[in-house]
């Protein structure tokens, strides 16, 4: 076997214990490898040989020996895109940097610990907090969101598709995914998936997708309870456990934390009952960051299921900003390195110092990221709608006011038939009736209005107005007293021209 194998071999060595669910053996690496590499694949010696040389290299972690040695992903899964936050660096409170002073350490001179109890039951919703008072008006200061959303949506459209991108990316990442953010795009825009790539790791993107849109399509229903969080759970791990009856169920097996000395609870019963406190304690914070730190401290600590725990305590923290429409939390820029390390703080000290610090540094990275697209609203930069339909606004807009149209929601949908696609005339009838309502001398040109045309409707809808305004005094038996019913006071026309009639009459009356 040539050298550039070897390195081919040892890179897939890598990703699939890195992508493992659980520690592996090298019978079981080999086996993948043999279903991946159809020509010539490697030997099991040579597998054999590749594992031994990574782990003396720190590359993953090996335990047991002979028969029973096993291989696992560092708790620290080196990736492509971490060049990207290499030279980020997260201020650190002196008890934060305690923490990173203690986790550094060698796994042996950490002490082992396992779950306790009294960590999450001597939380009590709305006395005690993990975010002082200062720091969460701070950060509701710098999430608030002014700008009204369209209808049926909780923030702007291109907030939402940057979301899309930079969640379910930066999430990935912190897994150890090798996507690029670039490639991220292509992928959940373009349906392109990247050359090269393990498809479980588009999977792991896509399921993002789906999970994000899930959150922001159900916001006002979503609640901190079984459904909400297994379900959550369920689209994140969807054809990633290695049992599929896992996902978004609580765990029925011990899991260890690959690089920490943290041992979780191990009894499904207590799982699962700790799981309850954990949702009816975060159901009751009233403060949103103060849910959204709490989620991502006690989620992952108790490991409720058997994999996919961080990602769901991500998707999970953005629950509470979510529904109060505040700006979303992306992760996007946070060094791996911070965040493992702030999360082995909880883990193996119940110390949230370090996550706090990552916490606070990433919210106000991503309202500065998502603050950036409302300063440009407000600057006037083009809007990618607009944009697109802007020949189709100018001819409705000139439409109406050309043919003296009332522009009510249904006649700008179907004026707009033909040239907007269905799944977008929602938002281009909000669009006009924004054009419309803002309408003045500077304007008319760019939609192809005389003045003559524009003051001719605007007085139409004035006198359209007062119309409405008399019609709602009419009573029934002013339109009879002006009928002309023949001799005897008797009806004689059918009833369809009865009706006509009447029509006739308002409008003569009205001067319409």
């Amino acid at each position: 076997m040539k050298v550039t194998d070897n390195k081919k071999v040892t890179e897939l060595i890598v990703k699939i214990v890195n992508a493992a669910n659980d520690k592996v053996t090298s019978v079981d690496v080999h086996r993948v490898i043999e279903r991946r590499i159809r020509d010539k694949p490697p030997s099991y010696r040579t597998v054999r040989r590749i594992l031994k040389a990574l782990a003396e290299q720190g590359v993953i972690t090996r335990t047991g020996k002979n028969r029973h040695t096993k291989y696992q992903r560092l708790a620290e899964t080196p990736t492509q895109d971490a060049v990207d936050t290499v030279g980020i660096e997260i201020p650190v409170s002196a008890e934060g940097k305690g923490v990173q002073a203690y986790v550094r350490r060698p796994v042996h001179g950490r002490e082992p610990v396992g779950y306790r109890p009294e960590f999450l039951e001597g939380y009590i919703p709305n006395h005690s907090c993990y975010l002082p008072d200062t720091i969460r008006r701070d950060l509701s200061l710098i999430g608030e969101i002014r700008k009204p959303a369209p209808t049926g949506s909780m923030y702007q459209p291109e907030t939402v598709s940057r979301l899309l991108v930079d969640l379910s990316w930066a999430s990935s990442r912190l897994e150890g995914n090798t996507y690029s953010r670039a490639d991220t795009e292509n992928l959940i825009e373009k349906g392109i998936y990247a050359e090269g790539k393990d498809k479980h790791e588009a999977n792991m993107i896509l399921n993002h997708k789906r999970a994000i849109e899930m959150l922001l399509e159900n916001a006002d229903s979503l609640d901190y309870n079984m459904y909400t969080f297994q379900g959550l759970h369920g689209l994140l791990s969807l054809n990633l456990m290695g049992d599929p009856a896992d996902s978004g169920r609580l765990r029925q097996k011990i899991v260890e934390i690959g690089g920490s000395v943290y041992r979780p609870l191990g009894f499904p019963q207590q799982v699962e009952d700790y799981f309850r406190m954990f949702l009816d304690k975060a159901g009751d914070i009233e403060d949103p960051f103060e849910q959204s730190f709490f989620t991502m401290v006690h989620l992952p600590y108790l490991q409720p299921f058997t994999d996919v725990n961080k990602r769901t305590a991500r998707l999970g923290a953005n629950i509470p900003l979510i529904k109060n429409r505040l700006c979303p939390l992306s992760f996007i820029d946070v060094p791996d390195r911070d965040y493992i390390e702030g999360n082995l703080g909880v883990y193996e000290l119940n110390d949230t110092s370090l996550l706090k610090d990552v916490y606070v540094w990433a919210y106000e990275r991503s309202c500065r990221r998502y603050n950036q697209i409302r300063e440009r609203d407000r600057a006037g930069d083009p809007d990618p709608f607009m944009f697109r339909y802007g020949g189709a606004l100018s001819s409705v807009v000139g439409r109406i006011v050309k043919e003296q149209l009332e522009p009510t929601d249904e006649c700008i949908a179907g004026l707009a038939q033909g040239q907007v696609p269905a799944n977008d005339t929602r938002q281009f009838v909000d669009l006009v009736n924004a054009e419309l309502r803002n309408l003045h001398m500077g304007h008319l040109i760019r939609n192809g209005i005389s003045v003559d045309e524009f003051t001719a409707w605007k007085q139409g809808l004035k006198s359209f107005a007062k119309v409405q305004e008399t019609a709602a005094t009419v009573k029934p038996h002013d339109i009879y007293r002006e009928l002309d019913l023949g001799p005897g006071d008797e009806s004689v026309p059918p009833a369809a021209e009865a009706k006509s009639a009447v029509a006739g009459i308002i409008r003569q009356k009205h001067g319409r």
